[in-house]
């Protein structure tokens, strides 16, 4: 299990990861709306998330972390079902997917 100081750096991470993706997602025309809102719920997931993290239950962490996941995948999938996005935008949210994923595994 990793120690608190290290789920909230792990966060930290993921917290600028989902950041670059909202600048990419405000940068573009023409992301797909199921795209633009995934993005959006998990700015706003993120800092609710802070909270939990600081409290330092594991349960509500895992919880929290895995709701980001989710969304993260559903972008992901999003950005695999041959939307028209630029290689920024691809790479932002393939890159927050995998920080969401990799803190997922290692809380299991």
């Amino acid at each position: 299990m990793l120690q608190a100081n290290e789920i909230q750096q792990r966060f930290n991470v993921i917290e600028q990861a989902i950041g670059q993706a909202a600048q990419a997602c405000s940068a573009e025309r023409d992301v797909p709306s199921e795209l633009r809102d995934c993005i959006q719920k998990l700015d706003r997931k993120s800092d609710m998330a802070k909270e939990v993290i600081q409290s330092q239950d594991q349960m509500r962490i895992r919880k929290v972390v895995d709701d980001l996941e989710q969304l993260g995948d559903r972008a992901r999938r999003v950005c695999g079902s041959g939307a028209n996005l630029t290689p920024q935008m691809k790479n932002a949210v393939l890159h927050m997917h995998e920080e969401l994923s990799n803190l997922k595994h290692q809380l299991h």
